[in-house]
């Protein structure tokens, strides 16, 4: 009597779910014959810089994608336009105040006043 080792033939196994997707898998397509000089000129442009346009704004558009960093430019461009709006203010009020004193003295200085005049003919 010879016995074997492994599954008796009343034992079957159940069968394996992935064998119908291995059974369908076949080799990988062949690619394309340019493929090796096509992906030695993309490097050549890159280290070049020829390309670094597309790239650059690509990387902007990354940063912009970040919520936090989204929000921290624009309060920054908030803060710099209330920053800006509060100069040319006090440039108004400096020349408002440099046009009202030299109208007090013209007032209460007569000198100055009698300066201004023209000479009567």
């Amino acid at each position: 009597m010879l016995f074997t080792i492994g599954l008796s033939p009343a034992m079957t196994t159940p069968p394996d779910p992935l064998d119908p997707l291995l059974n369908r898998w076949s080799d990988p397509p062949e690619p394309p014959p340019r493929l090796a000089a096509d992906v030695w000129h993309r490097i050549a442009l890159a280290e070049s810089g020829v390309g670094s346009a597309p790239a650059a704004r690509a990387a902007i558009e990354g940063w912009f994608a970040r919520p936090p960093f989204a929000l921290l430019f624009v309060t920054c461009c908030a803060l710099l336009g209330l920053f800006l709006a509060e100069v040319r203010v006090n440039h108004l009020e400096n020349e408002r105040s440099a046009q009202l004193a030299h109208s007090y003295l013209r007032l209460i200085d007569p000198l100055l006043a009698a300066q201004n005049r023209e000479p009567r003919p």
